[in-house]
């Protein structure tokens, strides 16, 4: 019984918590944004986009640049909390733009070399090449988490 009791402490507490919910809004409208952009350069409707990596704006981005703000906003701009938020904010980016970017340029080059060796049997499912984002597409959902924070949250 007492563990019921905890876990519903802990979804009540979850449920109260408005930086993490408006976090969660950033990146769940980062997200169809990016479908809806997607779909209109495309010409074609992708409800996959909803859920996948990479593309304009990033919602990784979108979405701890909204729980730094959110965090500076409530626990103080100086606070070591916010400190932690702003790091882990600047590793998610730097690995969206850098790292994932870099594995989905691999994947798109050895999409490639297996297409030009004519060997599809040998490796018929394609490589996932859209996993990582433009500088440009980390700079815009960083804005946007920010903004859409403050619009929340203030």
């Amino acid at each position: 019984m007492k563990g019921v009791i905890i876990i519903n402490e802990i979804f009540s507490g979850i449920r109260e918590n408005n930086v993490l919910i408006t976090a969660l809004w950033a990146w769940l409208v980062a997200q169809t944004a990016k479908t809806v952009i997607w779909g209109i350069t495309k010409r074609q409707l992708n409800f996959r986009r909803l859920v996948e990596p990479g593309g304009m704006p990033s919602a990784h981005s979108a979405f701890v640049t909204s729980l730094a703000t959110g965090v500076g906003l409530y626990e103080g701009w100086s606070s070591p909390v916010f400190a932690l938020a702003a790091v882990f904010s600047l590793i998610v980016m730097y690995d969206a733009a850098g790292v994932r970017r870099a594995a989905g340029k691999q994947a798109k080059v050895l999409n490639q070399i297996v297409e030009d060796l004519g060997k599809r049997e040998v490796h018929p499912d394609r490589l996932r090449e859209l996993i990582g984002h433009t500088p440009v597409e980390v700079i815009v959902g960083a804005v946007y988490g920010i903004l859409f924070a403050y619009w929340l949250l203030s």
